[in-house]
Parts: structure tokens; sequence; C-alpha cells
């Protein structure tokens, strides 16, 4: 637990989670346009908690952060 919360580790997973937040939205938008209709609101609330979960799951450990 050495490494977490430096200024490094934050940087990492800041990257990470916006790189989660971008790919569970992209992946809703592009669910939701197959069905008909895309609900905005349902869109943001995924991928805003897609990226809270990820910067939980980086407190495990980052593999860029000795």
């Amino acid at each position: 637990m050495n490494g977490i919360l430096t200024k490094e580790w934050f940087k990492a997973a800041l990257v990470r989670a916006l790189r989660t937040t971008a790919q569970s939205a992209l992946a809703f938008i592009g669910t939701a346009s197959a069905l008909g209709e895309v609900d905005w609101r349902t869109v943001a609330a995924t991928a805003v908690l897609s990226g809270v979960l990820s910067m939980l799951t980086s407190l495990a450990g980052l593999p860029e952060c000795k």
C-alpha cells in the first residue's frame, strides 16, 4: 500500500478511469442505438459509475505504479 494515493498513482488511476468511462459510454450508446433509442441520462449514469468503480478497483494496485 506504499504507492497508493501518490501523484503517480492518481494520474495512472485517473487515466484508467477515463478510458473505462469512455469505453462504457460508447458500448452503451452502440447497444442502445441498435435497439432504437438512446437514453442519455442512463448513458451518463453508466459511464460515471464505471469510472468510480475503476478508481475503486485501482486501490487494489496498478501495474503502472511500483
